[in-house]
């Protein structure tokens, strides 16, 4: 009777465990001494193969709580297959107006995860590159630990988009 349960239990956690958005891609990278200096641009990069879905794309940082600032500056290159390429920059707001952390923090770091872009489409196929790089006005940035990128395939794209 108890193998029966304990197959069930395991039969259930499997499903629930494989429901949910399927992620094109989930990779961090570390920065050494937990210090973002201008030279260390963070590159990511995603292989699309199916244009008729749409995206979320996430960025999430991790962070000592020394860091000294409320938000991060970032600017992000998009690489696209066809060679061109798109700059955008971007403000993480990493604390409330409070000054109390955002996101999860355990010990002496915490993490956020912010959404950059829900319901995105890729019109063609191939690499995406996407280059990270700290935009704050010192080049030296310490109490940045790792910046990751995420990218969920949320569903079939409407027609007509």
């Amino acid at each position: 009777m108890q193998k029966n349960g304990f197959f069930l239990f395991v039969l259930a956690a499997s499903f629930l465990s494989s429901c949910g958005p399927e992620k094109l891609v989930d990779t961090s990278q570390v920065l050494k001494s937990g210090v973002w200096a201008y030279a260390d641009s963070l590159r990511f990069e995603a292989t699309v193969e199916d244009t008729s879905r749409l995206y979320d794309i996430s960025l999430w940082v991790r962070h000592d709580k020394s860091y000294a600032y409320q938000n991060l500056y970032l600017r992000i290159l998009t690489y696209f297959p066809d060679g061109k390429t798109l700059s955008q920059p971007l403000s993480l707001d990493l604390a409330e107006k409070t000054g109390a952390w955002s996101g999860k923090c355990i010990g002496k770091s915490c993490t956020l995860e912010v959404p950059i872009q829900q319901n995105a489409f890729f019109n063609t196929r191939g690499k995406y590159t996407f280059v990270i790089e700290q935009y704050m006005r010192q080049d030296s940035l310490p109490g940045i630990r790792a910046v990751g990128l995420r990218i969920y395939n949320t569903g079939p794209r409407p027609e007509g988009r």
